[in-house]
């Protein structure tokens, strides 16, 4: 009980100090609406709009949690306030669990601001929202862990942006979000295959647009077993770099 006691609290501090901050509220707000303005006005031909949200949706989850949790763990450890926690009777896992919560729920909602925005302009019924849900959910985490892998990789906060962007906006290219897989060159295929982001947004497209490539009994296992991989990769960086 007071395991999860310390979690909450971690949770609520970090919302507190980090994501409920205007300059990161505004951000989560900006940067879908703008991906989407970008889309519209650059659009040569009328926009599909269904075609157009699983894209928008897991950028803004993918920039959202990457960019806070990289940066908020890597000023935490400069600050050797996050070394006051490694020193708490808390088991690690929990404490890294509760460190990246609140990166998940600030990419969940991420998400559904381009779909407020999509509801405004065309008619969304018939979206098979518990795939959806479940989607949202596993990319946030993929992506939150992608953050977190990045972040105890490296000791500043600009080398963590740089890194990020590494993993980033290669993927905008190569998980299908604007361009389909089927039609990459079959020598970057693989590359969009070993990527997390891939599954998920596949996933969307089934939900929404009906695009999607490859069934939901092959994406939504592979999601989350790369969820598990970074989950433990980090884990144990954390302990080779910051503990050992």
């Amino acid at each position: 009980m007071k395991s999860w006691i310390a979690f909450w609290n971690i949770l609520l501090k970090d919302m507190r100090n980090y994501y409920l901050k205007p300059p990161n509220i505004s951000w989560g707000f900006v940067f879908p609406v703008a991906w989407t303005l970008m889309f519209f006005l650059k659009a040569q031909t009328e926009v599909n709009v269904r075609e157009l949200l699983p894209g928008v949706m897991s950028l803004s989850i993918l920039f959202g949690t990457t960019s806070v949790l990289a940066v908020t763990l890597t000023f935490e450890r400069r600050s050797r306030s996050f070394e006051r926690l490694l020193l708490a009777p808390l088991d690690l896992n929990l404490l890294m669990l509760a460190k990246t919560s609140g990166a998940i729920l600030f990419g969940v909602v991420n998400a559904f601001i381009p779909v407020l925005f999509a509801a405004l302009i065309t008619n969304l019924s018939g979206l098979r929202w518990v795939p959806i849900l479940g989607a949202v959910f596993l990319i946030a985490v993929t992506s939150t862990l992608l953050g977190l892998y990045i972040a105890v990789s490296v000791r500043e906060v600009f080398e963590a942006q740089t890194f990020s962007n590494f993993f980033r906006f290669p993927m905008i290219f190569l998980c299908g979000l604007f361009i389909p897989v089927q039609g990459l060159p079959l020598y970057l295929r693989p590359l969009s295959y070993i990527l997390p982001l891939t599954y998920g947004a596949d996933i969307l497209k089934s939900s929404i647009s009906q695009n999607g490539h490859l069934a939901l009994g092959v994406d939504f296992p592979i999601l989350l077993g790369f969820a598990v991989l970074l989950f433990v990769l980090s884990i144990r960086n954390v302990k080779r770099r910051w503990i050992s």
